[in-house]
């Protein structure tokens, strides 16, 4: 089978499950779920306030609901799939990684990431991913499967809920985690969408970023979609030569056609777009990459967002040092492309994206 962007994928869905997960219902199913249970229509709008409003975790919270039908939904449907595997703070106690199972054995991550100001939640839409990235520890597992859009979904609740319980909230929203999320593009939308529904859970677009590492039928289709949700675009290097050694879809998708795919997001969102660079020493953090981005990016709406790279065991690169990213940084300036060096987080716990469930795997076996 293949994804909407044509990717054979091994295993597409997860298995059948005998109950239903709510959060994987729009809020038009959910009426029709209550209607076929003979439920007038105003249970369905409770139901999903307790959804999406209360971050209900379980069927007794819902008072307002009569008790037959709270027993009904406990023995038909779920709160969600996932069960928590494993949880790690770091020492700064900024960053916390969730180690998430799903109902058929795969595991996924979730990160919350604590700033000054925001809360911010990376979540996945697949369990592992079949972009190859050679430097990402979740492209070293290659693809599971796809994830549901209550899936992902239910990522976002699980922290909303986590800081709802310490008297905080959640600001942000980055579709960063494992996984390409236009390679999901049907659930990753169905999951956006449900998530800034005003009816429920509200949360603002302009607070979701969305990252891709270039899938071009993708962004030209993301950019029709009427959103306002923002585009990252993992791009690591500025020419092809390059990056197709690092980041393998180039060969199918390159700069040229990845780059007038992200003008006119531009032209047609009015958004500004950022492009991540991972800093990989004496690979593309040299003058010679960063005039070829001069040029790619020159006079487009975008932000450089300059990412020392996270270790892993099965790439040797290494990340690089403060100086030379500071050399990198300075020569966008001097040609007035904006840029900023992204704080690292979560290293003592392995925050990067799939590297809690190398290290919990590893240690099973």
């Amino acid at each position: 089978m293949q994804t909407d962007e044509g990717h054979v994928l091994p295993h597409v869905l997860p298995m059948e499950e005998p109950w239903i997960n709510l959060y994987d219902l729009s809020y038009p199913a959910l009426v029709e779920l209550m209607a076929d249970w003979g439920q007038p229509r105003y249970r369905a709008d409770q139901l999903w306030q307790w959804l999406y409003k209360h971050l209900a975790t379980g069927f007794d919270e819902m008072t307002n609901l009569p008790k037959a039908l709270r027993e009904r939904l406990a023995q038909e449907t779920r709160l969600g799939s996932f069960t928590q595997q494993a949880e790690m703070t770091s020492a700064d106690g900024q960053t916390r990684k969730f180690l998430l199972q799903a109902a058929d054995g795969e595991s996924i991550e979730v990160v919350l990431m604590r700033y000054r100001r925001r809360r911010t939640a990376c979540i996945s839409t697949q369990a592992g991913c079949g972009m190859g990235c050679v430097f990402c520890a979740t492209g070293q597992m290659g693809l599971r499967r796809n994830l549901t859009s209550g899936e992902i979904v239910e990522q976002v609740i699980l922290i909303a809920r986590h800081l709802a319980a310490q008297g905080d909230r959640l600001t942000n929203v980055v579709l960063m985690g494992m996984g390409e999320p236009l390679a999901n593009y049907k659930a990753t939308l169905q999951a956006i969408r449900r998530l800034i529904n005003p009816h429920g859970f509200a949360f603002g677009q302009r607070r979701i970023t969305l990252s891709t590492v270039g899938l071009v039928p993708g962004i030209r289709r993301f950019s029709r979609e009427g959103l306002q949700v923002g585009l990252a675009v993992s791009l690591h290097a500025a020419t092809d030569e390059l990056r197709d050694q690092i980041v393998p879809i180039n060969r199918r998708y390159p700069l040229d056609p990845l780059m007038a795919a992200c003008r006119d997001y531009v032209t047609r969102t009015g958004r500004r777009i950022t492009f991540e660079w991972a800093m990989i020493h004496g690979l593309n953090d040299t003058e010679t990459q960063a005039l070829a981005l001069v040029e790619r990016v020159r006079g487009l709406l975008c932000h450089v967002n300059l990412i020392p790279l996270n270790p892993t065991e099965e790439y040797e690169g290494r990340p690089s040092s403060p100086e030379r990213i500071a050399a990198f940084q300075a020569i966008l300036e001097r040609h007035g492309i904006p840029s900023t060096v992204r704080t690292r987080r979560g290293i003592d716990i392995q925050a990067g994206c799939g590297q809690l469930r190398q290290r919990v795997l590893q240690q099973r076996g």
